[in-house]
């Protein structure tokens, strides 16, 4: 057992800078003990990713990143054959110098995550990040990884995982996962904090950050979250807000600089133009 409490497993995450609540901790500990795939759902930006490496860090494990995205297949995800390499065995083949029966040996397979994570000398995590991104094909063949851990590759056969890796999948629900999928998981959903835990995640994450800026960043986080924005801001913008202000030497918020930086915080000119002049005003009115 990698944690002997959930509490031994929260201060070894503080210990990796990321600060989680209790359902959280509650479900990342379950899904080390139980070793089962845990599936991580929340808006953009609120921390599933950051949760992790924070974990894999405190597992001192190989983090192993697939990055979902449209169009992703098994080429790119779990394997394809080193073609280039084959030709030169062919050519090495037709000289007498090679046995051609090798051509879909071991050596020319070029291992993508998946297979990267299964066959891993060292127990990894395999973070699959935004599974909700990928086709619906990709989604089901996750399931005979997820469930046997395991992959079949038709000229080599079945090749079982070394180590059982650990498994975290995120996912920021644009649009529905498969029952099937969800079945094989733990499941957790990551919402923003509160003011209170936003200020402490900023001042663990931003060394240095002043007291007062780091309450009034968070407070004007939550009320832009408030609003009917394109895209509020996540923990993770908060973030790098506050980098950017401290970088600029700033202990407080005023509207000028909240204007030249909030390029930091909000993503689409759209948003940007919502909270201009009064309404830029009043949040940093409020926020103080």
């Amino acid at each position: 057992m990698a944690f002997a409490s959930i509490d031994e497993l929260e201060s070894a995450l503080t210990a990796s800078s990321y600060l989680t609540d209790r359902g959280l901790a509650t479900a990342l500990y379950l899904a080390l003990a139980l070793e089962k795939p845990l599936l991580l759902e929340g808006e953009a930006g609120v921390g599933k990713t950051e949760a992790a490496k924070a974990v894999a860090a405190a597992l001192d494990a190989p983090l192993i990143r697939l990055q979902c995205y449209e169009g992703l297949d098994i080429a790119h995800a779990v394997y394809e054959w080193n073609y280039a390499r084959q030709l030169l065995h062919i050519r090495a083949a037709q000289e007498g110098t090679v046995d051609e029966a090798e051509l879909f040996g071991p050596e020319f397979l070029i291992r993508r995550p998946v297979l990267e994570a299964l066959e891993s000398e060292r127990r990894a995590l395999l973070l699959i990040d935004e599974i909700d991104r990928a086709d619906e094909e990709f989604e089901a063949f996750l399931l005979e990884v997820l469930s046997d851990f395991q992959v079949t590759v038709p000229e080599l056969g079945t090749i079982h995982a070394r180590q059982r890796p650990y498994v975290i999948l995120t996912s920021n629900r644009t649009r529905e996962l498969h029952d099937a999928l969800r079945r094989r998981c733990l499941y957790h959903w990551i919402g923003h904090p509160s003011v209170e835990r936003e200020i402490e995640i900023v001042e663990l994450r931003v060394p240095g950050v002043s007291e007062r800026l780091a309450a009034q960043a968070a407070r004007f986080a939550a009320e832009l979250r408030a609003l009917d924005l394109q895209k509020p801001p996540g923990i993770a913008e908060t973030i790098d807000w506050v980098r950017a202000l401290t970088a600029l030497g700033q202990q407080e918020l005023d509207v000028d600089n909240v204007q030249a930086t909030l390029g930091s915080l909000l993503k689409y000119h759209e948003d940007v133009v919502a909270i201009r002049d009064e309404a830029l005003a009043g949040l940093v009115e409020r926020s103080a």
